[in-house]
Parts: structure tokens; sequence; C-alpha cells
């Protein structure tokens, strides 16, 4: 930890959030793909991926990003009262009658179907709302079926002339582009063949649309394709891969660190047992360490005795089940550990390193779950080259 926490901060569990490290990852990403074509959309639902959705909308804005997206109406305001000046992309659903609200913030809603489209041409005010149209090519949630090719260009242009709407893009979503499988290259080549084929059919009864996009964090790495006008850069942003059997470029890193410090230290004696349920017994007399870290910090319960943290460059088994508030870890092995010492959860201590990544495969999840789980209780320390830029402590 190369900076210095101000005297009044409370040294409890936070997280320390690399700016530095997400605009390196942003310029890396940015090479992969043809600017001539196709230009970069920052992925800021869920909080950023628990990073801080205003803060990174920032970090990224001052690269010269100027299309976002989120997951609601209220992550796409927080951006516009943050100061986003650029496009905003609702990706899921939002009421109709929010349709004036979306036209007088200027935010693009995704259209789900024709339906929908219809209610919010109907709720729209003086200003049209802008819409990107979701076509469903192979994931199964939400947008026009593409089955039927021709059916869907109908319904396309039928919502392209509706009333108080400027169907000005359209778009679709991969189901398993983060799979080397050939089974499912082979399926993510059929939802990009259906993709552009519906959208071929619509312009041809005269839709005509300023984005065309179809790239995710895994599609930009391995299915790139340059008639995609954005490419919705999520996962890989924050430094982690979309899935774990995935190889990302050199240089990408983590941009999250999860820190903690020990809280007290003691003794157990063989026979002696930890934390609830008595499912760790000492085989040996031993010293733990107390973390007060805990499953409401989003650190999962589901990790209990199968857990690792980092504690003097060194690594630290869990022991006993995890509280809600507290862990506990065998330090026998480590020396100079004192109250106060600072533990990485997840992160980097010397010649060690713990990812997110890692934590997730413990328990069978992806490291998406383990960032965007970390609690609002937990501090946001924002680092640029080794200084504090901004702390935010949400309670």
């Amino acid at each position: 930890m190369s900076y210095t926490l101000p005297e009044a901060f409370l040294r409890r569990t936070w997280a320390e959030i690399y700016l530095d490290r997400a605009e390196k990852n942003f310029d890396i990403l940015r090479n992969i793909i043809d600017p001539s074509f196709t230009r970069p959309a920052c992925v800021i639902k869920a909080n950023a991926y628990g990073h801080g959705d205003v803060q990174l909308m920032k970090c990224y804005a001052g690269k010269g990003t100027d299309f976002f997206t989120v997951s609601n109406i209220n992550e796409a305001l927080r951006l516009r009262e943050g100061g986003c000046e650029g496009d905003i992309l609702i990706l899921g659903w939002t009421s109709a009658l929010y349709a004036q609200t979306l036209a007088d913030n200027d935010i693009i809603q995704a259209v789900l179907s024709v339906e929908h489209a219809r209610e919010l041409s109907e709720n729209a005010g003086e200003k049209p709302v802008r819409v990107h149209i979701k076509l469903d090519t192979g994931m199964g949630r939400i947008g026009l079926l593409t089955d039927d090719t021709d059916r869907c260009a109908e319904e396309i242009s039928s919502i392209c002339t509706l009333e108080n709407i400027n169907a000005e893009g359209i778009f679709t979503h991969f189901a398993a582009a983060d799979s080397a499988d050939p089974d499912c290259f082979a399926y993510t080549d059929n939802q990009k063949r259906r993709f552009f084929e519906a959208v071929s059919k619509a312009e041809e009864k005269g839709c005509k649309f300023k984005e065309i996009h179809c790239l995710n964090s895994a599609a930009t790495l391995l299915h790139y394709d340059k008639r995609s006008t954005l490419a919705r850069m999520g996962i890989i942003l924050y430094g982690l891969k979309p899935d774990a059997s995935m190889e990302i470029p050199d240089g990408i890193k983590p941009v999250m660190e999860l820190k903690s410090v020990v809280s007290y230290i003691k003794k157990l004696k063989k026979g002696e047992s930890v934390s609830y349920g008595r499912t760790f017994v000492a085989d040996r007399d031993m010293t733990v360490a107390t973390i007060p870290a805990g499953y409401a910090d989003g650190y999962s319960r589901l990790l209990s005795g199968r857990n690792e943290v980092l504690i003097n460059g060194r690594r630290a088994k869990g022991v006993g089940r995890i509280c809600m508030d507290q862990m506990m870890v065998d330090i026998t092995h480590i020396p100079d550990v004192t109250e106060g010492t600072v533990v990485t959860l997840f992160g980097t201590d010397g010649g060690e390193t713990i990812t997110a990544d890692d934590l997730a495969s413990v328990y069978g999840t992806i490291g998406y779950e383990i960032i965007c789980g970390i609690n609002q209780r937990v501090p946001r320390i924002y680092i640029r080259n080794g200084s504090i830029a901004e702390i935010h402590e949400f309670i």
C-alpha cells in the first residue's frame, strides 16, 4: 500500500480502486478494435460492477469515451446527475410511464418488443424517445425474435415508423461468446448471422441506424466484427475474465482490490473450535487472527474454510465459518502480525496475488459476482499513480 490513509479514515474493510489501471485497461482494449469502424462503449451498470459508476464514468470519459451502457433508468439518471455528457443506453426494460423522463434526460432506451415501443410512443411528451431495438438472436431473455428474419424485419420497420420514437440503433447480445468450445463458436456465429440478416432486411425496408452493435467483452476478444459500430466493454475493462477459461490480453489488471485489517489475535489450543457450528476444530496449537470482514461486506459465506487471504505477503487459510461481519484465519506461520496489520482479501501483497476470479472458482461462481457483491458499506478509495484521488464512504 503505497499511499497514506487519512487519520480519520475508519480502518476496517475497504476497496481500493486503481484508476490508472482502469485507464491502461481501456487503452489496451481500444487498440484491439478498428477505430475506423468500431468505438468503445463502456459498461457502467451495477455501479460500474461495484467500482463506482460516476467515478469510472469520469475516468473513461477522460480517455475519450462518449458512450455508456447501464441496466436501468436510475443508473442512467445517476450518470447524468454525475455530469455525464455522452450517450447513455439502458440495456434493460424501463416502464413506458418514464418515456418523458427518458426524453428529457436524453437517455437511450432499449426497446424489447413492438408493444413496448408503442407504449413508449404513446407516453412520450414533446420530445421523441431515443431507442435502440433489441433483437433476441439466441440469448433467450428479451428482444424481438429472429427465428424468422423476414417477420423480425417487419417488426423492426413498424417500430421505426412510430411517432415520438427515434430508432437510431439496433443490437443483440451473445450467449456463449466467452467459450472456446466449437459448438459455442458455431452458436455465436449463428447469432451473428441472424442479427445482421435481420438488420439488412430492415434496412431494405427503409430503416436507418446510426449504431448497429453486437460485441460484448468476450466477443470483442474472440469474435470481433467490423460491422459492429460499438464494442460494449464490460468485465474486461475492470480486469477480470469473461469466463475462467479465457485468456485476456497482456497488461490488463484488476482495477479493484479488497483490503481489511487484523482486529484480534488469539492462541488456539488443540481441540478448541472456531466460529458458528464448530465446523473447525484445531488439530494442533495455533495462532488465529480475526478480520473484521464478512458476508455483509460481500465476502461470501460459501468461502468458509476454503478461502485464503494475504498477510505480510504470505497466504493465510480461513478457519471456521465466515460470519456476517468477521472471519478468522490461521497465522501460525506468519511472523510480525499485530492488530492493525493490513490484510488483502483479494489483490496483491508482495509476490502473492489472489484475484476475484480466484475466489469465484472456489465455490463455483464468476468474478462478476464477487466484485458486484461488495457491499455499499465498504468504502471505496480511488487511487491514481500511488496517491488518493477520492474516498467515497457510503455509510
